[in-house]
């Protein structure tokens, strides 16, 4: 296996179902913009790969790296990504990386090769905040290692998509807690040079309707926008409405993205 994410080939080096629908009372965002020209390269064109983006740079250090394919270990995420997908040899690295019919996820890859349509793909949307202001909210606390298993069962709950238990190794994440049940969560999944995603946006059912969610989006965002990053997420294309939550909020979609949950083929490394 590669330690290197450098492309082998001379290649040019890509979630919130669970979330509140706005019915809280801070669903609507100061207009007061707080982050950088999102719409000017090199951040935009940054995010139309944005997991490899992630892999082979800021979170470079949790790559498994094959040739010109990277995936995060699965303990952390499902997420794998090639440096060119229309590289038939980084279909290779890929399946060498992966194995034959193990599962992965790839994200931004609007066309698969010939046999590798094994198992589920939907439509989602990248949205990029352009007019968000993060806000730190009191209430909200950091959560760590100890907190995973509550996490991990607020996500089976929620369905806000893939979270494993070490997913809190990519960023910081936070909660709020009602009589001692952690009520909502949210937090850092792919970062990329500029930008961070906020993630795992969900709220316990019991507690909607308080403007959980919004909260901690902008909390978390307070946290990217100190670094002097922009705030990007993803959602299900039909979710709409965690979608107007974030828009909202300060958010306007960038570009539809397709989701693939697959298994690699078995004829893959042998080319029947």
């Amino acid at each position: 296996m590669s330690t290197s994410l450098q492309p082998s080939h001379e290649q040019v080096p890509p979630d919130g179902s669970g979330s509140e629908s706005g019915s809280g009372s801070d669903a609507t965002a100061s207009a007061t913009p707080a982050v950088a020209d999102a719409s000017a390269p090199p951040f935009a064109s940054l995010l139309d790969n944005p997991v490899w983006t992630a892999l082979s740079g800021p979170h470079r250090h949790l790559a498994e790296t094959e040739g010109s394919a990277a995936r995060y270990p699965e303990a952390v995420s499902p997420f794998a990504a090639l440096a060119d997908c229309d590289d038939p040899r980084q279909w290779t690295d890929l399946a060498t990386l992966i194995g034959p019919g193990n599962a992965f996820a790839l994200a931004s890859v609007p066309k698969l090769p010939e046999g590798w349509d094994i198992g589920q793909s939907g439509t989602g949307v990248q949205l990029v905040a352009d007019s968000l202001r993060g806000e730190a909210d009191e209430e909200a606390v950091r959560l760590g290692a100890s907190d995973v298993p509550e996490m991990l069962d607020l996500v089976g709950r929620t369905k806000p998509g893939p979270f494993m238990p070490r997913t809190i190794e990519l960023g910081a994440y936070y909660g709020i807690r009602r009589e001692g049940v952690l009520a909502a969560m949210a937090g850092e999944r792919l970062r990329v040079p500029g930008g961070t995603e906020i993630s795992a946006v969900c709220t316990d059912e019991r507690y909607r309707g308080q403007g959980l969610a919004s909260r901690l989006i902008r909390h978390t965002a307070a946290g990217i926008q100190e670094r002097g990053e922009t705030p990007f997420l993803h959602a299900a294309a039909v979710n709409t409405g965690a979608i107007r939550l974030y828009e909202s909020l300060g958010f306007s979609l960038r570009r539809t993205v397709v989701f693939h949950f697959l298994r690699v083929p078995e004829h893959a490394l042998t080319g029947r």
